[in-house]
């Protein structure tokens, strides 16, 4: 009897290794083909800001469609930095339209990053953050207060928002309640980015660098208040 629990005890883990294997190998080849999508847009973004505002405008009705692609893109690779994209926005849509645009890839982003690592557990959010950053975020244990909590992090520009994204998977937190708070809570660091590459678009450069500098500031002030945060609680040992 002991060694037939054993060799099912076995079975379930060696079936649990194939699934992480399986789910690893899915992820990495999905996101391989996604960056081979992405990479001439991007590039041309980076390289090139009035080269890709052409690109979109060349593209019609099918621009903004693919705009909110790449930052749903954006969001699921979690390695590639949010700014760059949303301060394209501002200099190729405007910032109110840029800010929707970018609301839109948020909300389509936060949905898949949300809905693979409720599908796939832990595997697929490790896949891009050790287990230590994961852990990291002490508040999302306390199911009373990390709806709130979470809100008023992502409300705040310079947090680490690529890793609550992931992280909030992890948690009991309802779908409808995350994508309130992933799309509406991102609007103040997304507006400053799209307002600094609107003014770089209207080559308004003195107020291009205003928004920017008050942007890294604010960003500086928001990741150390989120540190600090993090510590208070993991210390007081809520």
């Amino acid at each position: 009897m002991d060694r037939t629990k054993q060799r099912a005890g076995l079975s379930e883990d060696r079936r649990k290794r194939v699934r992480a294997v399986s789910t690893a190998l899915c992820i990495v080849t999905g996101m391989a083909l996604a960056c081979a999508f992405a990479w001439n847009p991007i590039k041309q973004l980076v390289s090139d800001p009035e080269g890709f505002r052409s690109f979109v405008a060349e593209q019609g009705v099918w621009g903004p469609v693919l705009f909110v692609g790449l930052m749903a893109f954006q969001i699921l690779v979690a390695v590639l930095p949010g700014e760059p994209l949303e301060i394209a926005a501002g200099y190729t849509f405007g910032v109110w339209g840029g800010t929707a645009l970018c609301m839109a890839g948020a909300l389509v982003g936060s949905a898949a990053v949300f809905l693979l690592v409720r599908a796939w557990g832990r595997p697929a959010a490790e896949l891009f953050f050790p287990r230590e950053k994961l852990e990291s975020l002490p508040f999302l244990r306390d199911e009373r207060k990390s709806t709130f909590l979470t809100f008023l992090l992502f409300l705040i520009p310079g947090t680490p928002k690529d890793l609550m994204t992931y992280a909030v998977g992890l948690t009991n937190m309802r779908f409808s309640i995350w994508l309130l708070i992933s799309t509406f809570a991102r609007i103040p660091s997304i507006v400053t980015s799209t307002a600094g590459g609107d003014a770089l678009g209207m080559q308004n450069y003195e107020f291009a660098a205003v928004v920017f500098a008050s942007t890294l500031a604010i960003g500086g002030a928001g990741l150390w208040i989120y540190r600090s945060f993090c510590r208070r609680w993991e210390k007081e040992g809520k």
